[in-house]
């Protein structure tokens, strides 16, 4: 395999105990002949074109508190964790992330990713109404204010449940869609499973308390950035500041994200509460940032807090340190080639790999010049090679430390060559 070293340029990034690339566990590919090491160019420079790079797979890597990266600062929760998305889910800080937390209301962003499925795949639209059963109607704690008398749109039972944390909203989709609260409640568990949400189990789907309902801050940042990048379409939802339904009380209106109202960065996601779990909630803003051409994205998950105050200024501190303890770069844009590798008995000489999406990392200010880069790949490597086929592996490195590890793709396919370019190949690699 091939090695590439790219030196770069990042700055700040202050961690706790607990470090992490929240990144595709990178599958290991076989290949005959020796693997090769090799240096990568200089990384993409601020202008080139970026994107927001794909979400991970299930699992995180945890990382010790490592000198010289920066220590956030106290946080009044129980549990909490950083992410910088935009750097390829990189966990900035964590504490006990993987301690069970009472979800409270953050319940319903799972059940908000399987109602985005369902529309996705067209079993629901927008349009559709769902009736109100004596269950949802009844349903404590936070409401829309529907009635057994109504239809309600499906949309605006996604409305009710995102923005008022509607109990009743949520119950009426999950009915909707499942049949029953209990049909529901599986496909949850069944979801979370699939995404890696291994510490994490379903009672209902509101979030109220109940035994064995129970989450990690580390289970919430794998749903958070699964729902951002799976349904860029519906997350619009999360944004909106005020929605009443026609009929209810308007007093009802306002968002329990008060974020939204205070940083016009902030975009997003929810809020939970209840006696047991305390306030809870996950924020995610994107701020313009040098070197990173389409912003920089960072979500924030606090989970225990003892005020609707408190977890909101302590989710905007983390949020604040972030950005500021940090730097966000971007080593390569989409589509763009980390390395042209040699390609043998192919009808090219050479195979750009790289991502479909940008490659960037976030570094403490002032260690941007230990920045580094290593492409591993197979050598010799033979054509045919397809496109979207893994074919090597990026490690980006600070100092000695592996700050992130992403599987590199063929951008463009290799078709084998003819008899006589083949036959001339092979002899070449006898003397290689």
């Amino acid at each position: 395999m091939g090695a590439t070293a790219i030196p770069m340029s990042m700055s700040r990034f202050r961690s706790l105990r607990c470090q992490a690339a929240l990144i595709a566990a990178a599958s290991l590919f076989a290949a005959s002949g020796t693997v090769i090491a090799q240096t990568a160019p200089a990384a993409a420079t601020a202008s080139a074109a970026a994107s927001q790079p794909a979400l991970p797979a299930s699992a995180a890597t945890a990382v010790g508190a490592t000198q010289g990266f920066p220590v956030p600062p106290e946080i009044a929760a129980r549990s909490y964790m950083l992410i910088d998305i935009s750097a390829g889910n990189q966990v900035l800080a964590a504490k006990d992330m993987d301690v069970p937390m009472e979800p409270a209301s953050l319940t319903k962003l799972m059940t908000a990713y399987i109602v985005f499925d369902a529309l996705r795949n067209k079993q629901i639209t927008l349009d559709q109404t769902f009736g109100v059963s004596q269950k949802a109607w009844k349903m404590p704690g936070s409401r829309m204010f529907i009635e057994p008398s109504m239809q309600v749109r499906v949309e605006d039972l996604i409305k009710g449940m995102i923005v008022q944390s509607g109990n009743d909203a949520t119950m009426a989709l999950a009915e909707g869609l499942a049949g029953s609260e209990e049909a529901f409640v599986q496909k949850m568990n069944d979801a979370a499973r699939t995404l890696g949400m291994n510490n994490t189990g379903y009672r209902n789907a509101e979030g109220l308390t109940a035994e064995g309902h129970t989450t990690t801050a580390r289970d919430m940042a794998i749903l958070s950035t699964r729902l951002l990048n799976d349904f860029p379409e519906y997350v619009h939802y999360y944004a909106i500041k005020q929605y009443s339904y026609p009929g209810t009380p308007e007093s009802n209106a306002n968002n329990r994200n008060s974020l939204l109202f205070r940083d016009p960065t902030v975009d997003g996601l929810k809020t939970g509460h209840t006696n047991a779990a305390g306030y809870n909630l996950i924020a995610t803003a994107k701020r313009d940032f040098p070197n990173m051409p389409e912003g920089r994205r960072i979500l924030a998950i606090v989970f225990g807090t003892a005020s609707e105050a408190a977890r909101a200024n302590e989710t905007q501190k983390l949020l604040n340190w972030g950005y500021t303890a940090f730097e966000g770069i971007q080593l390569f844009g989409a589509e763009q080639a980390a390395v042209q590798a040699r390609i043998w008995k192919g009808e090219q000489s050479e195979v750009g790999l790289g991502r479909h999406e940008a490659i960037a990392v976030a570094v403490p200010t002032g260690r941007a010049g230990e920045l580094s880069t290593q492409v591993e790949r197979p050598d010799p490597l033979l054509a045919p090679v397809a496109k979207d086929q893994q074919v090597g592996t990026l490690q980006v490195k600070l100092g000695d430390q592996v700050l992130a590890t992403r599987p590199l793709l063929a951008l463009q396919a290799v078709n084998e060559a003819g008899f006589f370019r083949r036959l001339w190949d092979t002899i070449m690699l006898w003397f290689k």
